[in-house]
């Protein structure tokens, strides 16, 4: 209906059992769908919220092993310490090589 994430979209039951993906492609941009049953509102869908969709996504990692959660909230320190020198930039090769295998 907007540019600011309102109802762009209004959707008989019917027609969003037949162009689902379609209108979740609308959600995933951050817009609204309107369903409507007998020509009646009956939901709404709508994108998750940031804080959602970061804790969902976190959730998938730490179920596949990829992340662990944290323990306690990271030292403001850590971040001020040295970094380790790679002056052959081995690290950096390393990452490339593992996009490049989808890792």
């Amino acid at each position: 209906m907007d540019e600011h994430g309102k109802v762009s979209a209004i959707a008989a039951v019917g027609e969003l059992k037949a162009r689902l993906s379609e209108y979740l492609r609308l959600v995933k941009a951050g817009q609204e769908v309107l369903v409507t049953e007998r020509g009646r509102p009956m939901a709404r869908i709508v994108p998750v919220s940031g804080e959602a969709r970061v804790s969902s996504r976190m959730q998938r990692l730490v179920a596949e092993g990829l992340v662990r959660e944290a323990r306690r909230p990271l030292d403001p320190a850590f971040l001020a310490r040295p970094r380790p020198a790679d002056p052959e930039g081995r690290s950096l090769e390393h990452l490339l090589e593992e996009r490049a295998e989808g890792r």
